[in-house]
Parts: C-alpha cells; structure tokens; sequence
C-alpha cells in the first residue's frame, strides 16, 4: 500500500470515527423518519420491549435526548456525550433508577462519619505524578448494578478487592450482592441506597467477606442467605475516612490503594458521558457511589481522576470516566472529596468455610 494511499484511509477511519462518536450522524437528525430509523436502530442494538404506544413514547424521550448530545458535541467541551443504554430515559428516571443512593440522605440521618479518627497517609509527601491500580493488577472487570441503588455496595467492594490485592497479590472479585442482601445492621437499606463505611463496618464485624462466584449479584434485594454470608474469603481490619474537602489528601490515599467515594451524578452530562476529562457543572447532593482507581494528567496539563463506575462496559470509557482534579472548590467535582473512605487490611484472610477460596496461603 503506498503512503499516500495509507494516510487517506487513515484521515478516512479518524473522520469517520469522529462522525460516529455520538453514535449517530447529522443525517439522522435531518426528518422525523430518520430519527425514528436512528431509534429503530438503537432500540435493536440494546434489545428493549415495549409495545408500540410505549415506544412511541419513549421515541419522544429518545429525540430530545438525541438533539441534546448533538449540540453539546459541537461545543469545544473537554469530555463527549453519546447515545447508551439510557437514551430513551428522561433524566429525572435515570437519576431514580441509577443516581438514586441517596448518600446526602443516608448522611443526614446517620450523622457524623465513623472510622478511626487517624489519616495513615497525612504524612506522605513524595506522591507520584500518576496512578492507575488497574495496571497494578488490583481492580477487577467493570460490574453492573442495574436498576438496583446498590452502588454504594459496588464502590466498597472497589476498595475491598483493591487493598486485599495490595496486601495478597490475589485479585478476587467480591459479592455485592452479600452486602445488598445481608448489610441491614446499620440500616443500609440495599437496593434503596447506602453508606460505603458502613458496608466496611459489617466486613469487618462479619468476619469477612465472600467472593461474587460464590453470592452472585441478582440486581435486586434479597434475603440474606446465611451459609453464604457465612463462607468469608476476604477480611479487613476496618477503615479510615479521608479529610473532607481535601483533594491533597485524596490523593496520598489513592496514590497507596484504591478509595470509595460520593458523588452527585445526576446531571444529564453523566447520564450520557462517552469519552474525556469530565468537567461539566454537577451539585454536591451526593447521590453515586464509586470509587477512585487512579489520576493522572492530559498533555494539556488538566489533572483528572480514574473513576469506576458500575453501569456496565458500555458506558463511559468502557466503564470508567476520568473527572477533573483541583479545578473547583475545595470539595471536588461533584463533590467527589467530600464522602472519602478506604478499608484498612493488615489481618490474614480467614480459612474457608465453604466458598472456593483462590488462596494456598495465608498472608
């Protein structure tokens, strides 16, 4: 292949790349029939049913939220929207179905924040420039709550495998679906919403914690099903919040193990968020749990957090979305510095009590 024949399919595969980011072109935006061949098409790819006068309906949704991405896309924006799972989703039922941990709500009933009152990494000072645990082995493969307010369960469990593989070299993927069912002690409330320290309080005074392989995720609530609860593979000593409103802080903790976080995602940005350093305007009424796998910066100099999210693959960039470092107040964006915790693991892991356990030693 000549190299001018070579650089024309190469601008060709860019451009067209470019055009298809949104997952649609400006052609599909041209008549109602072509949006309606555009929602054909996505409602195909992502396998909905529903009767016609209910498509109908959601068509509606699903053409508002078209034009939305496609003019938010023309902006100079540092992050892209694109068509996903929740296209034909008005904001206000996204926000209830997949932003609706309610954190801020939890908080205000539950009152102060418990943990040690020690930070073991305020005397850090030599961090380096960037961190990713996902290179370092200790994160596993993008999970996905579905319409379940479990993400709070999600993001501990984050921070559970995270600091169990720092300590044992054993990556081991962990049931949320013990803590949705089987965390009620402190009145976190499954798929209703939740607190990660509390999900770290009852790791602990359970015992430990079993494996995903072992308590599957069903996505909905359940009875606790003891003999499982029971079979712990995983343990931890506890846990430490990170100072809120610190983003400094935030950093020497994430900079040694993966941390759970807050944040407010309910804004139509985060429901449709592809690609780029997120910086778009969000509140502080903590709704979404995550957690923080790593940060670094763009070559333009903007300093970003590596975020997990757990909405499945498909969305963001294949389940993660990177969100601004040091731009706004003092709580973070979204007021991701605000609600910080990670567990604490220095203990060896129980001996199996029925679980497949993926250890020969102990630590």
């Amino acid at each position: 292949m000549g190299r001018a024949l070579f650089l024309a399919l190469s601008l060709f595969v860019v451009l067209f790349v470019a055009a298809n980011s949104s997952g649609f072109e400006e052609r599909d935006l041209a008549s109602e029939e072509s949006l309606w061949d555009l929602y054909e098409r996505w409602h195909s790819h992502h396998k909905v049913s529903s009767d016609l006068g209910e498509k109908h309906k959601r068509f509606n949704v699903f053409k508002e939220n078209v034009k939305y991405i496609h003019y938010f896309n023309k902006k100079d924006a540092p992050y892209k929207l694109k068509l996903n799972r929740f296209a034909d989703m008005t904001n206000h039922e996204f926000r209830s179905s997949y932003a609706g941990s309610k954190v801020s709500h939890h908080r205000m009933f539950r009152g102060s924040r418990r943990g040690t009152e020690s930070f073991m990494y305020e005397k850090v000072t030599d961090v380096p420039p960037s961190v990713d645990w996902r290179e370092k082995g200790a994160v596993t493969n993008v999970k996905d709550q579905g319409q379940c307010g479990g993400c709070w369960a999600f993001s501990a469990v984050v921070a559970v495998e995270g600091i169990n593989q720092i300590k044992t070299k054993k990556l081991v993927s962990l049931s949320e679906q013990e803590l949705v069912d089987c965390d009620k002690t402190d009145d976190n409330q499954g798929c209703n919403g939740g607190l990660m320290e509390y999900a770290f309080e009852y790791i602990k005074k359970n015992g430990g914690i079993t494996t995903e392989e072992n308590y599957p995720y069903r996505g909905e609530d359940g009875s606790c099903i003891a003999s499982k609860e029971n079979s712990h593979v995983v343990m931890i000593d506890g846990h430490e919040n990170v100072p809120e409103n610190d983003e400094d802080a935030l950093i020497k903790a994430v900079a040694n193990q993966p941390v759970a976080v807050a944040i407010d995602a309910s804004g139509t940005d985060f429901q449709f968020y592809s690609e780029g350093v997120f910086t778009g305007e969000c509140g502080t009424d903590l709704d979404h749990g995550v957690a923080i796998v790593g940060y670094g910066t763009t070559r333009d100099g903007t300093k970003y957090w590596i975020v997990k999210n757990s909405w499945g693959a498909e969305w963001g960039e294949k389940g993660y979305l990177r969100m601004a470092c040091g731009i706004s107040a003092k709580e973070g964006i979204c007021g991701i510095a605000m609600e910080a915790s990670y567990p604490l693991k220095s203990s060896p892991n129980p001996k199996n009590k029925g679980a497949t356990s993926p250890y020969k030693d102990e630590l």
